[in-house]
This record gives structure tokens, C-alpha cells and sequence, in this order.
């Protein structure tokens, strides 16, 4: 590839990384951006899942410097999360390598389309002001589910931060904290699932390096406009992202 070719390359990562993190912060669903956007310009599949890990994780953790920055999550609770998510991303990535992208796609789309109904039946969402940084949620049973979110990340990845937002506004949080700890969730998979696909070397590191730039940017944007979302329009964005994510995953199994 030539130089200009790569440089053109790189500045489009950059503004895919951007626009898919904004989004995937405030309703998840980024992976629907990056992954057939990164296809596009020619990168191969497996470079793709490979560098969509690896600007994740780090634009998550540009999330979690942030939010303990201001204090507005406790280093318990990141503790927490991240530990259970490194866990369930090294297992998501493992597994993925004994099942087919079909099979993962058929499990995606039960699970989106379980978590839209839902949705669209839940009329109580929560509205109060953002909970006591300092709570712990954590039991057994939420441990399992934050696990299973992990993996699932960790092993493909559509729709995790979807789910970790509604997981978290079902324990009874805040849209607002929902999304910020589905954001420290969001780097632990990632961080788990990039050591085993380290080792697979499939990363290039001028595609990943540009496009975690990127993701930064579009996570720090969507944490500033986070706390100015309203409720009427955040559960729109949401069942807009679950709708496309369902037809995504539909059109790949037909």
C-alpha cells in the first residue's frame, strides 16, 4: 500500500473511530459502525475485530480515567466491574474460536431482540439524579450476567454495551450511571479479549493506533453530552440502535 493510500486510510479510521464511540457510548451498538465500515476500506475481517478490541479497550479506559477523575464512580466499583470483565473476556475470546460466526450471530439476535421487548414493555425509566458512586450492586447472580455480557463482548461484541445499559437500569440505575458503568465493563472485556487476540497477530498498529485515537475523542464527546441526554431521547436512541443491530444480525443469517 502506498503512503498517501495509508494516510487516507488512517484519517477515515479516525473518523470511524469517532462516530462509532460517540454512539456506542451513549446506547452501545459502535461495533455496528466500525466493523463493516473498517470491511469497506479493505481491512481484513480478522484486522478488524482485532483493532476494534484493541480501540475499545483503550478509549473505555479514557472513560474510566475520567469518571474516577471526578469522582463520579468509587475505585471499588471500577475494581469490581473491571475484574469481572477481564475474566469474561478472556473466555469470550477463547470460546469464540470453537464457534461459528453464524452460531454467534443466531445467539446476538435472540438476545437483542429479548432485550427490545423489554424495552419497549419497561415504562418506569429512571429519571432521579445519578446514584451514590459508592454502592455496590454486585451479588452472585449480577456477577453472572456482567460475566456472560463480558464474554460475549470479548468473543464478538454487537450489542454488549446495549445490554450492559439495560442490565444496569434493571438493578435500578440511572440511565447516566448505567451508561458509565457499562463503560468500565466495556474496558475490561476488551482488555481481556485483546491478550488472546494479541497473540493470534492480526493487530496492525497504524490501523489501531488511529482508530483508538479516535475512539477517545468520540468517548470523551459522549461523556460530556451523557449528563444532557434526555430520557425520552436516550430510550430512542437505544431501541434505534437494538432495531438496527437485530437487522444487521438478520441479514447475515439469511
Amino acid at each position: 500500500m502506498s503512503v498517501v493510500a495509508l494516510n487516507v486510510h488512517l484519517i477515515i479510521i479516525v473518523f470511524i473511530g469517532i462516530i462509532s464511540s460517540f454512539i456506542g457510548t451513549l446506547a452501545g451498538g459502535g461495533g455496528l459502525i466500525t466493523l463493516p465500515a473498517m470491511m469497506l476500506t479493505g481491512i481484513p475481517i480478522q484486522t478488524s475485530i482485532a483493532t476494534n478490541k484493541f480501540s475499545s479497550g483503550v478509549a473505555a479506559f479514557s472513560s474510566v480515567f475520567y469518571l474516577l477523575h471526578q469522582k463520579q464512580l468509587s475505585l471499588k466499583t471500577i475494581s469490581q466491574n473491571v475484574v469481572i470483565a477481564i475474566l469474561g473476556g478472556v473466555a469470550g475470546a477463547l470460546v469464540t474460536t470453537h464457534l461459528s460466526e453464524k452460531t454467534m450471530n443466531v445467539i446476538a439476535m435472540l438476545l437483542l431482540f429479548f432485550a427490545f421487548v423489554v424495552s419497549v414493555k419497561n415504562k418506569g425509566w429512571i429519571e432521579k439524579t445519578q446514584g451514590d458512586p459508592q454502592k455496590s450492586i454486585h451479588g452472585r447472580r449480577t456477577s453472572f450476567v456482567l460475566f456472560s455480557i463480558a464474554a460475549y463482548d470479548g468473543g464478538f461484541g454487537p450489542g454488549s454495551s446495549t445490554f450492559g445499559i439495560l442490565y444496569y437500569m434493571k438493578k435500578q440505575e440511572t440511565y447516566l450511571k448505567a451508561v458509565q458503568l457499562t463503560r468500565v465493563l466495556i474496558f475490561g472485556s476488551c482488555s481481556g479479549a485483546f491478550i488472546i487476540f494479541y497473540q493470534s497477530g492480526f493487530i496492525q498498529w497504524s490501523y489501531a493506533l488511529g482508530m483508538a485515537f479516535g475512539s477517545i475523542l468520540g468517548s470523551q464527546l459522549g461523556l460530556l453530552v451523557l449528563p444532557k441526554v434526555p430520557m425520552k431521547m436516550a430510550k430512542g436512541l437505544l431501541m434505534t440502535i437494538m432495531f438496527f443491530l437485530i437487522m444487521q444480525m438478520g441479514f447475515k443469517l439469511i
